[in-house]
């Protein structure tokens, strides 16, 4: 992209959201003056103008991401007329907003849906606190947030759920009321946040339109769809998110700009879809200006740090990848990649001069290896790292010489708890790490667990790297400290009802200093 494109598109985001920080040191008279003002003349926005909630993302110690999108008729194309929007917000230290620390005046733009991306800084580490936006004479819904800690604070604590695989269709995203309850600092979400499937007449909730997404207005009727679930809003309101995209928010099974259909899609049609999906994708997460898309391109992959406890490396494993190999001998090949070579030495720098004391990695799909083949033999799920042996074999290498790896996954819908071993072809080789496989919100319903473990359960003698597989609905919790990262794997009974019971199917743990994982 050349230089002049990027000034571009990050002067765009920034009319969304930070360039509204002139009136960041506004007194508050003042500002309310100006609010005023600016609204006296204005139409009066639908009272459902705030329908898909708001939202926050990617803490730093001293700023965060705040969203909302105006869309008072959201699965329509959102319902907002074609003109520019000036959206108040503010952030306080209390939900009362009896004060507030920094407000401001954003553009919500015909041209991004009338979302806003707000990114504040001047904020205070380790804090929590509370915004809202008003825009025509509505108010949104309150939100909740935490900054993260100073850069070089030792100790402390982080609680991170992770999540992953929400289809609409297979089920309601019960496992987010359990979660709103355990009262995360950090949500950390690795793909299909939505499923471009077209709407099935014996789904549990059907999707909205009358086939899969291509158009943009199209993505954003999904996007709206999805943001719409009570539960999965409140999650959003609750903690600030950090999220990265997988397959189903584009075309499954894609990988680069090559689509599941080669044969149905040709290329230019496939990237004008890429554009319309990922333009989508920005413009409904609390992503900051980085990832206002150029075209068919979008940047996902960023390094999050919280403290000295823990930095979180977030990747894209689909943008950059070859296209999928579908024998042992193509998964073997050197030339293929899944991150691109500028991510990979991204990557690879971040955890050698990494200073923290746990070094997570997200992934959206599996690292370690899946031997679908008993007895002799391998049989590998080319849609994960295994179908990319010699770029995961470099890495896991890299890791032995890392401290505390811990990749956090997402993709198989199940969970698999795995030590990561530096070569999996030797059972006798040494654990240089540990990944959890979150099993999916809702993706493949209320599964048969008899059948699931009459399934799987004779592959783990071939796969002893697993720790734990199941194939209950839910999320992962972990609490991470200088000592330990404690794990717990939340389900819940059904997602076939909007209303679920939660427990912890399991607790494992992994500890400072000692590699891979064991089950508590």
């Amino acid at each position: 992209m050349s230089p002049d494109r990027r000034r571009l598109l990050t002067a765009g985001a920034a009319v969304l959201g930070a360039a509204a920080s002139a009136q960041l040191w506004l007194p508050a008279t003042a500002h309310a003056a100006a609010y005023t003002a600016a609204y006296t003349a204005a139409n009066t926005l639908p009272e459902n103008v705030f329908s898909l909630g708001v939202a926050s993302g990617d803490p730093l110690p001293d700023g965060i991401v705040l969203w909302t999108r105006l869309a008072p008729d959201p699965l329509h194309g959102g319902g907002m007329p074609r003109e520019n929007v000036a959206v108040q917000w503010e952030i306080s230290p209390d939900s009362r907003f009896a004060s507030s620390v920094r407000r401001g005046t954003a553009t919500a733009l015909p041209a991004y849906g009338h979302s806003v991306h707000v990114d504040v800084r001047g904020l205070k580490p380790g804090r929590d606190y509370w915004y809202r936006f008003r825009a025509g004479g509505r108010i949104s819904p309150v939100g909740r947030t935490r900054t993260a800690p100073r850069p070089l604070a030792s100790g402390g604590s982080l609680r991170l759920a992770l999540a992953s695989c929400q289809n609409w269709q297979h089920g309601y995203f019960t496992p987010y009321a359990d979660m709103a309850a355990q009262d995360p600092d950090v949500v950390l979400f690795v793909g299909d946040y939505l499923y471009e499937s077209g709407p099935s007449a014996s789904a549990v909730r059907r999707h909205e339109g009358s086939g899969e997404p291509y158009t943009l207005t199209q993505y954003r009727n999904r996007y709206a769809q999805y943001r719409s679930d009570p539960d999965l809003m409140r999650m959003h309101a609750r903690a600030p998110w950090v999220v990265t995209f997988d397959d189903h928010e584009v075309d499954n099974d894609f990988a680069g700009e090559v689509p599941q259909d080669p044969d149905k899609q040709s290329h230019d049609a496939f990237t004008a879809r890429l554009t319309a999906a990922y333009q989508a994708y920005y413009e409904h997460m609390p992503v900051r200006a980085a990832a206002v898309p150029d075209g068919p391109h979008i940047r996902m992959h960023r390094a999050l740090r919280f403290g000295r406890l823990a930095r979180l490396n977030v990747l894209d494993t689909r943008q950059f990848r070859s296209d999928q190999a579908v024998t042992q001998q193509g998964a073997q090949d050197p030339a293929l990649t899944l991150l691109g070579a500028e991510q990979r030495r991204w990557l690879l720098n971040g955890l050698r001069t990494s200073d923290t004391r746990w070094n997570l990695i997200a992934s959206q799909i599996m690292m370690a290896e899946t031997d679908l083949l008993a007895g002799p033999g391998k049989l590998w799920y080319y849609d994960a790292w295994d179908g990319y042996q010699a770029e995961r074999n470099a890495l896991l290498g890299e890791l032995a010489s890392v401290r505390n790896p811990v990749v956090l996954s997402g993709d198989r819908h199940l969970t698999m708890v795995s030590d990561l071993k530096r070569d999996f072809a030797d059972p006798s080789s040494a654990v240089v790490g540990a990944e959890f496989v979150g099993t999916s919100i809702s993706s493949n319903g209320d599964q048969d667990q008899a059948a699931f473990h009459a399934q799987w359960d004779p592959l783990k003698a071939d796969n002893p790297h697993w720790k734990l597989i199941d194939a209950h609905r839910g999320y992962h919790l972990f609490d991470i400290r200088a000592d330990a990262v404690d794990a717990q794997v939340r389900v819940v009974d059904t997602v076939l009802k909007p209303k679920a019971t939660a427990r912890t199917l399991a607790r494992l743990r992994v500890v400072d200093g000692r590699r891979g994982v064991r089950e508590v």
